[in-house]
C-alpha cells in the first residue's frame, strides 16, 4: 500500500523544508512541491491558471501513484481551503493508497520572524507577511492533522509526521 502525505500550510510555515527532509527519511519516496507546477513570471491568478495548476498537480501525483518505483509520495502546497484538498483528493487514484492530509501550523510571532528573514534574504516580497498572517485562522478549520512548527526544528517536525499511525 502506497502512502501519500498531503502537507499544507501558509507561506513560511516550513512546508518545503520539512518535505525535503521527509523525502530523505522515507524509503522509495518522491516529492512534489505544488509551487513547481505554477512557477511563472509574471504570476497570474485567474480561473484558467488555477484550473491549469490543479490539472498539473493531479496529473503528476497520479503518475507517481501508478509508478511501481515509489512507495511514499510527499506533496506540499498552500492549501488554505478544504475545497482545495478535496479537489485534489477527488482527482487522485487513491484506491491503492493510504492518505494523510497534514497541516503545518505556526503562531504569528514565529511566522513573522521566518518571513522577515526570507524578505531580508531577498526570497520574498514585503507583502507576504500580511497575506500569510491573514490566512492563519483558516488552517485550524481544515479536516487535517495539525502539527505546530512554532519553535520546532525540522527534524522534530519530520519525526512527528513519521510517527503518525497508518
Amino acid at each position: 500500500m502506497k502512502r501519500i502525505y498531503l502537507i499544507g500550510g501558509t507561506m513560511g510555515v516550513g512546508k518545503t523544508t520539512v518535505c525535503k527532509e521527509l523525502k530523505k527519511r522515507l524509503k522509495n519516496c518522491v516529492f512534489l512541491d505544488g509551487d513547481w507546477c505554477w512557477d511563472a513570471s509574471p504570476f497570474y491568478v485567474t480561473d484558467e491558471t488555477k484550473a491549469m495548476v490543479m490539472d498539473n498537480i493531479c496529473h503528476v501525483l497520479n503518475n507517481f501513484i501508478h509508478c511501481s518505483a515509489y512507495d511514499n509520495i510527499v506533496f506540499c502546497w498552500v492549501m488554505h481551503e478544504q475545497s482545495i484538498i478535496n479537489d485534489i483528493l477527488n482527482r487522485l487514484d487513491t484506491g491503492c493508497c493510504d492518505v494523510k492530509a497534514i497541516t503545518l501550523i505556526v503562531n504569528e510571532e514565529n511566522l513573522r520572524s521566518r518571513l522577515g528573514r526570507d524578505i531580508q534574504n531577498g526570497l520574498r516580497s514585503e507583502d507576504i507577511i500580511d497575506r500569510s498572517v491573514k490566512r492563519l485562522p483558516l488552517y485550524h478549520s481544515l479536516d487535517t492533522i495539525k502539527i505546530d512548527t512554532s519553535g520546532k526544528s525540522v527534524p522534530d517536525v519530520v519525526e512527528k509526521i513519521m510517527k503518525l499511525g497508518w
